[in-house]
């Protein structure tokens, strides 16, 4: 089996940006896309597992992780983009992805499905939900609204990123020790380094034009299998209610013992439920 040791870390500049990624193992292509206050090692306990079958590709997204912070770029569209030429340049152009998508990489993951329909076989979608969609039954989360203040998140949280960020690795948790101290090191590592916190925020920053353009792809609905996955103790069905809205063969979960952080929280299960999923797409 694959070792962290035999991840293999790159640089690529696509779409005007550098993204640092990781990858492990052969087979056909399998992206798997992050969230915040995380990175691509957020993944780092399903890779050795998923490598067996699948050339895994981990990237840090645009403005995350090792990854270059441009000052602009964060709709979801445009990072969905990024994805898509780091896997062309990855040589996989001739042969559909299995794309995962957690917390920001979800709509990401979608944006990618949208708009390159051709190119993906297969969705899995983690704890999140859709900007745009279902709106009027959504209750905005306080952290939405502070982050997409201009300036103000970064000048309040500068220095106290490790206080912060714990927070939310708490909060949002079944089990609030999933995220053991050496992955929060690495987290907060990232997101105090320049650029780290805007790069966070500028998400948020970009829900309205998520928004629109969620609008405008889901009057054309996905017709590949996805899988949407919720977690008991967060976000429940609305990962489901949502994509339910916007694609025709969507096979869904509530996880119990799960927070928001289901492949750290239940690495095992996550790996034998997507693995399942995924032979029955193919």
């Amino acid at each position: 089996m694959v070792e962290h040791d035999d991840f293999e870390h790159g640089q690529a500049r696509v779409n005007g940006v550098k993204l640092h990624y990781v990858t492990a193992g052969e087979g056909p292509p399998l992206v798997l896309l992050h969230g915040w206050p995380q990175t691509w090692y957020e993944w780092r306990d399903v890779i050795p597992e998923l490598a067996a079958d699948y050339t895994v590709i981990a990237p840090d997204l645009r403005g995350l992780g090792d990854s270059e912070a441009p000052v602009s770029g964060y709709d979801k569209d445009t990072v969905a983009t990024d994805v898509r030429e780091l896997v062309s340049h990855l040589g996989f152009d001739d042969e559909p992805i299995a794309l995962v998508g957690h917390d920001w990489g979800m709509p990401t993951a979608y944006a990618y499905a949208a708009q390159y329909r051709e190119d993906v076989r297969a969705l899995c979608v983690l704890e999140a939900g859709l900007p745009g969609i279902n709106e009027d039954d959504k209750i905005k989360l306080w952290h939405t609204r502070f982050h997409s203040v201009r300036d103000l998140p970064e000048r309040l949280v500068a220095g106290r990123e490790r206080l912060y960020l714990d927070w939310f690795y708490g909060e949002g948790a079944y089990d609030p020790t999933a995220i053991d101290g050496d992955a929060r090191e690495e987290y907060v590592r990232c997101y105090a380094q320049a650029g780290g916190l805007r790069g966070g925020f500028e998400y948020y920053r970009a829900y309205d034009a998520d928004a629109e353009h969620n609008q405008a792809h889901a009057e054309d609905p996905l017709e590949m299998p996805v899988l949407a996955l919720g977690g008991a103790a967060s976000f429940r069905d609305l990962p489901i209610r949502d994509m339910e809205a916007v694609a025709t063969d969507v096979e869904s979960e509530v996880v119990e013992r799960a927070g928001h952080w289901i492949p750290e929280e239940r690495p095992e299960y996550f790996v034998e439920r997507l693995t399942e999923f995924l032979e029955e797409a193919a």
